[in-house]
Formats: structure tokens, sequence, C-alpha cells
């Protein structure tokens, strides 16, 4: 239910000229209506002064049914419409009123304008001709003057509107579409017209807004739904894409250029959907073979090349894959050095890489693009603390290790190190002071990694054995003499020598 009041605000913003309905007062005998007509009409004008529009709407149906002829049924009934944003529905209406009295001023007015919102200019400058031609008011007089004014500008901007756009000048060809439109906003024909100018000056979202508008104005308009979902493909939006060749093909099932369309974005559809499930199940190996598939699927288009490929790149990061998750990342930044999700993968890539530098200034970027993005600080606070570990003891380096080691691996490099630098090995004094180092250093090395607590906080760029990481903690337990270290087995899970090794 609409407010009381509501109603006659509602006309007059958008019908300046309008002299509400309910406040006009006829008498059913002119019309020659029955009684139960009248009777339909008075209760439908108390309903709409209430506010109550759809019950209105039901007694001047209800009085239209029943006195067919009835000028003042229709002409409320179309009140209604309009009130209720149904313009179509208004139009025949109004068009009745004028067929049963050619005199009505008031609907000839209301017609007149909506034909002009429609873009018929034509038949609108008809009907304010034959309103000043009339016996009007004075305010109808000058109302039928002003809009008849507005007609002749219109066309005039139509004709150079259409001129310009035969002669390729889009540009010029929307200055005056945008004029025309601000009165003519109904007019679905002038609004496919400034659609193809916004796609040829590179201006898709602004086409699909006007084509989504003609849909709606114009009845069964499978050909501005068929634009829609063009674009939106165009734009690497298949989903959306898919959606509008949908509503196409609801109007018409048979339409050949749609069902091609829509057999072309379903396998897209399916194939990236399918890749981002495989993501989403850390099968990344899976993801990428999808998306390569989404590459050969589409090639013409380099958005999907250019988003197939930034996913690519984030399947080899989170598998530990750098040097190629560097290579993909790098060709998606040298298309749109803004990505951010291409320069936080990379980044974790240089991570993995020890590029530590390279990391910090892609994260820096990232920052500059989206400075609220958290896993951004993180990643760019976890490259600065590890910059600063790697200047300092870097135990996957004392192993020889990548840091997406495995234990296994740590624990056979350790011993291959252990038994090359134990102290025992060498004689001279000076070699031995150097591998006594060494081999505290591996021993070291070996406790942190194979630790799986130690180890994440040294990932995180935390030396779990230097005292000042410790925030004064008992200092570094290897910092010791080769003495203490004495009857420590390499070969051991961790722990003293049950026995001493001598070597030759």
């Amino acid at each position: 239910m609409v407010a009381p009041g509501a109603v006659t605000r509602r006309l007059g913003s958008v019908f300046p000229f309008l002299l509400v309905l309910v406040d006009l007062q006829y008498e059913g005998a002119e019309c020659g209506v029955n009684a139960d007509v009248d009777k339909h009409l008075e209760l439908g004008k108390k309903l709409l002064a209430a506010g109550q529009l759809a019950d209105a709407l039901s007694q001047f149906h209800a009085a239209v049914d029943g006195d067919p002829d009835n000028y003042i049924a229709y002409y409320r009934r179309a009140t209604v419409f309009l009130a209720m944003g149904k313009l179509k529905a208004a139009l025949p209406d109004l068009s009745k009123v004028i067929e049963l009295k050619m005199d009505f001023i008031a609907a000839r007015l209301q017609r007149g304008h909506l034909l002009l919102k429609q873009g018929k200019l034509d038949e609108a400058e008809e009907d304010f001709k034959k309103v000043l031609n009339s016996n009007p008011s004075e305010q109808e007089k000058k109302e039928a003057q002003s809009q008849l004014n507005k007609c002749h500008e219109m066309q005039r901007l139509d004709s150079e509107a259409l001129d310009a756009f035969e002669n390729k000048d889009f540009a010029a060809a929307i200055t005056f579409l945008d004029k025309m439109l601000e009165v003519c906003v109904w007019d679905a024909e002038k609004r496919e017209i400034r659609a193809e100018c916004f796609i040829r000056e590179g201006e898709p979202r602004k086409a699909i807004s006007d084509l989504k508008a003609a849909s709606k104005l114009k009845n069964d308009n499978t050909e501005a739904f068929y634009k829609i979902s063009l674009l939106y493909y165009q734009l690497g939006d298949h989903e959306l894409s898919l959606s509008e060749v949908r509503e196409c093909l609801k109007l018409d099932q048979d339409h050949k250029r749609c069902f091609a369309h829509y057999k072309q974005v379903k396998k897209l559809n399916k194939l990236i959907g399918s890749a981002e499930e495989l993501i989403r199940d850390g099968r990344y190996t899976d993801a990428i073979s999808k998306y390569e598939s989404v590459m050969k699927t589409e090639p013409s288009i380099a958005e999907y090349t250019v988003r197939s490929k930034e996913r690519i790149c984030h399947c080899f990061s989170k598998d530990e894959i750098p040097s190629e998750a560097i290579r993909v990342c790098s060709e998606v930044l040298k298309e749109e050095p803004d990505n951010v999700n291409a320069l936080k993968d990379r980044a974790e890539a240089y991570l993995l890489e020890e590029m530590y530098d390279e990391a910090i200034q892609d994260y820096e970027t990232a920052q500059e693009h989206n400075e609220n993005d958290q896993q951004v600080r993180e990643g760019l606070e976890k490259a600065q603390r590890l910059l600063k570990q790697s200047q300092k003891r870097d135990y996957y380096k004392i192993l020889g290790v990548k840091r997406n080691a495995k234990k296994q691996e740590i624990i056979k490099a350790y011993r291959k190190l252990a038994l090359q630098w134990h102290p025992d090995n060498f004689q001279n004094e000076e070699e031995k002071k150097k591998a006594e180092k060494k081999f505290i250093d591996i021993a070291a090395a070996k406790e942190v990694l194979s630790d799986p607590e130690m180890r994440k906080k040294f990932d995180d760029g935390e030396d779990p054995l230097d005292a000042e990481s410790q925030q004064g903690g008992g200092g570094n337990p290897f910092h010791r003499s080769w003495n203490s270290w004495q009857g420590f087995n390499p070969f051991s899970s961790g722990g003293p020598f049950r026995f001493k090794f001598h070597f030759n």
C-alpha cells in the first residue's frame, strides 16, 4: 500500500502538468455508466486516494469490463498504471480514452508525454499540436507548447546523432544521444545505438548498461541479450555471459547465434569451475592442466589467457615450484604490472628461492595498490625478517637444502656433512678449528630444522638458537667448544654419542 498523498507526488514528479485523477469530478450520467460501474469508479477513486493502488486497479478493471465505452474508467485505470510505474500498460488506455473522447485534453497531454519519453517524436508532436489546436486552458497551452519545443529539439538531436554515427564519429554521436536520452529515457532504439557507439569507443561496460535498459524497454529483445553476453565474455566474465545468453535462449530457443555462443561459454565455464575446485582441493598439477585447456579453448581473447596464467602462477607457487611460478607470474605482470595476485604469488616464490630483495619489492608494489591486504602485509614482514636473518646464519644454507626440504632430506644432508667435517678428520690445528666451527653449525642446523617447532620459528624469521631472538634467553647452546661436542653421533637421532668415532 502506498501512503496517501504519495500518488499525487509520484505522478507530479513524472508528469508535472497532470491534473491528478482523484481530484477530477465527472458526472456518471455524462458517460452513460450504469450503477455498478459508477460504484466501481467511486470505490476505485477512494482507494487510489488512499494509496491502495492494487485494490484501486481491480476496481477500474471491473469498471472497464462493465462498460467498455466508458472513457473515465480507462483514464482512471491509466492513472493507476502510471502511479505503479507500468507505463507501457498506461499508453493503450490513454489511446482508448482519446478514441472515445477526442477533446479530452488531459489524456492527450499525458499520451504525448509518454510518447516523447519513448522517443516516438512524430506521434508526440501530433498530440501536442492537437492540444494547441483545441480549446486548452492557459496551463494546458503552456505545457503543450513546452513539450512541442522539446519534440523539435529532440528531432534535431536525433538527426545529428544519426549523421555522426554514419560518419563513424562515435564520440560526437554519444554527446548528442546523451542529451536526447535525458528526455527520451524509454527510447530502446537510441540506447542500442549509443551502446554500439560505446563499443566502438572501447567502453564495453557503458554499452552493457544501455543494452540492459534496452532489453527491458523492448519486448523479446534477443539481440540485446546476445550482445550483453558477448560483451561480458570479452571482458572475461564467463559467468555473467552464460547468464545473459540463457535469457536470450529463454526468448528464442532456436536462436542460432545465441545457441552457438551458449555452447562455447558453457564449455569454458565448466573448465574454469573444475580448475577452481581442484585448487581448493590442493590438486595444483591437475588445476594447471585445466587452465591450459582454458587457454586452448579460447585463444582469441587475451583476458582468458592472462587470467589462466594468473591462476597457473598461483598453483606453481602453492605447489612450491618456485622457478615455474616466477616465470609464469612474470608473464602476467608484463601484461598487468599492477596485478596484486600475481605480485603476491611471485613474492612467495621468491621467498622459496631465497631471493628476499625481489620478494620485498613485489610485496611493496602490491601494498601500493592494496594497502589493506593482510596477506601482503604479513608477507612483507616475513620477507624483511628473512632478509635480515639471511645476513646472519642460515641453517638451510649450512646443510645445503631448500627451504621446502623434507625431514629425511635434512637428516641425510646432516649425516653427509657431519661425516665430512668431523674434527677427527683433520690433523692440522688451523684446519681442525675450522672443522670444529663447521661441525657445530651443522649440528645446530640439524637440531633446528629437524624439530618442527624450532623450524617454524626459523621460517618465520626468528633464530631459536640466537640469544637476541630469544629476548634474553639462555643463549645459543651450540656456541660451545669442540670438546663439549666430542661424543656427539651424527648418525643418531640426537643426544650424546654412545661411543666416539676416530677417523684415520
